[in-house]
């Protein structure tokens, strides 16, 4: 065999052992971005099976403060973002206590601190999307391209508006989704992998996001962390259909994420190279 052989055979095993690599690293950082997601995840896998001496809920709560506290102390989080992440908890806890009065899910457990139904610690869960979303910033050095502001913040207002009103008006969510894939169809993110520049459409990774957030939600709801009425006798899946809403409650997230890193300049542009991948698909450059 020639060397011109040799190396013709060489340079696709070295591009799938590079491709190989790339993949480990980005699983590491998204490991890296979920650190508080993980840590409130943790603490409701532990709560269900070590007796507490005070109620759960209680017990989770605290646990969340704490743990807060710590990514502050740690520099994991800035000022600027635990405040972005106290405001999700409360735009969170507000649609908790409409949705659980509302009948569409439950807290199967009693708590000190509740209010209509709603344990406080609840918040928690909506304040690690927004702990991701700042922590990829960080860890992937994303940046926006073609934003574009005005219809992407009516229309997050839409999708927040929409979870309230479709109980007493039509369900509007798919339009409001379409609306998203029109407003930002030029929208593009850039983010770094090892030494690797990429991109992919800013609404892709909206719908990436909601998919691994509705994984999420059937490992908290078997975790005893809320209940949908068809899992009142025994745990189901949570139906496909929410990740969707999940999807848009990312694209909430990230206007208002988004807002935040705009203010710090740390938002716009391409911020490195020309992207090499754009959807997973190596540049020719890049092999």
């Amino acid at each position: 065999m020639t060397h011109g052989t040799l190396a013709l055979v060489a340079a696709p095993s070295s591009r799938a052992a590079g491709a190989v690599g790339q993949l480990l690293r980005f699983g590491w950082l998204q490991v890296q971005c979920c650190l508080f997601a993980a840590a409130i995840f943790a603490g409701l896998a532990v709560s269900s099976v070590v007796p507490l001496p005070i109620a759960r809920y209680d017990a989770l709560l605290l646990y969340g403060l704490a743990i807060t506290l710590v990514f502050y102390l740690l520099r994991l989080e800035t000022g600027r973002e635990v405040a972005v992440i106290g405001a999700f908890h409360l735009i969170g806890l507000a649609l908790e206590l409409y949705k659980v009065n509302a009948g569409s899910w439950s807290y199967p457990e009693q708590a000190w601190a509740m209010i209509g139904g709603v344990p406080l610690y609840s918040g928690f869960m909506y304040a690690a999307v927004g702990s991701y979303l700042c922590q990829a910033f960080r860890r992937f050095d994303l940046r926006v391209t073609n934003f574009r502001w005005v219809p992407a913040v009516l229309l997050a207002a839409a999708a927040y508006a929409n979870f309230y009103t479709h109980h007493v008006l039509p369900d509007v969510r798919w339009l409001i989704a379409a609306g998203f894939v029109v407003a930002l169809w030029r929208s593009r993110v850039f983010y770094t992998v090892g030494t690797r520049r990429y991109a992919m459409p800013l609404t892709v990774s909206f719908v990436l996001i909601g998919f691994f957030l509705w994984v999420a939600e059937n490992a908290a709801t078997f975790l005893g962390a809320w209940q949908y009425p068809d899992q009142a006798e025994i745990w189901r899946m949570v139906h496909a259909g929410k990740w969707g809403s999940w999807a848009l409650l990312v694209s909430l997230s990230f206007v208002l994420v988004a807002a935040v890193k705009a203010r710090e300049g740390r938002f716009y542009g391409e911020a490195g190279a020309q992207p090499q991948v754009e959807l997973g698909r190596l540049d020719e450059r890049a092999g």
